[in-house]
């Protein structure tokens, strides 16, 4: 992007790289700025903007695109769906923790909440990504847009401001066009949490990394029994 453009994007929320694009509600949304090297400017937004986010950036430099939703409920059917979740997420423990609280495998609800950063480059797009004070977060220990990506991209998962150990970090690889397929890979982070990312020039990605806790309720009556923390960050490797 040049300087002082723009910068126009949609909230989406789907799978692959897919999903549909939602106007704005300040309602469904805790937290929304963008984090530059010289300032954190909100994000001036209105009810009903779409895309969400269209606004000039002042100076060059590598922009961090923040956006927090407020809390939503989930409530399970059956058992199956949240089986399938932990088991992909790799909660092994989970489900003897469920049986263990004595908790129904049906008809209980989990909370949720979305810690989303993007990386976007304007002008020259130097600067670098740091931790921002999500409640879980990925963080880009180096800039994709302007730093040697050829052994990968560092990345550093948080929690609580703390790393996660061995945590699973999902990595979405879309390569350019239209009909491209996305790649899907799991890889784990280290003792300080974290991990390199092999990326592709001209590929967009998606990291994932969500943290799953029990809410210290065992009513399924009295409340979700679970919530569900997801922190993602996109970006894109420049063309060579």
């Amino acid at each position: 992007m040049q300087d002082g453009a723009e910068i126009r994007a949609e909230l989406r929320v789907g799978q692959n790289f897919t999903g549909s694009g939602y106007a704005y509600i300040p309602a469904r949304t805790a937290r929304f700025e963008l984090v530059t090297p010289q300032a954190t400017i909100p994000v001036e937004s209105r009810m009903g903007d779409r895309p969400a986010l269209h606004q000039a950036v002042p100076r060059p430099g590598l922009v961090v695109i923040v956006h927090e939703t407020d809390d939503s409920i989930l409530t399970y059917g059956d058992w199956e769906t949240f089986a399938g979740f932990v088991a992909h997420k790799a909660f092994d423990r989970v489900p003897e923790r469920h049986a263990a609280r004595g908790l129904p495998r049906q008809g209980f609800r989990e909370s949720y909440r979305r810690f989303a950063k993007s990386l976007v480059a304007v002008g020259h797009g130097r600067g670098s990504d740091r931790p921002v004070g999500l409640d879980t977060e990925i963080v880009a220990l180096a800039n994709p847009y302007t730093d040697d990506m050829t052994g990968g991209l560092p990345v550093q998962v948080l929690y609580q401001g703390q790393p996660r150990a061995d945590a699973q970090l999902e990595v979405f690889d879309r390569p350019p066009g239209d009909d491209a397929q996305t790649r899907v890979t799991r890889l784990r982070t280290d003792a300080t949490g974290r991990v390199t990312v092999p990326v592709r020039a001209g590929h967009e990605y998606l990291l994932d990394s969500v943290v799953l806790r029990d809410t210290g309720i065992d009513d399924p009556q009295a409340g979700p029994v679970w919530r569900s923390l997801w922190a993602s960050l996109t970006f894109r490797i420049p063309a060579d």
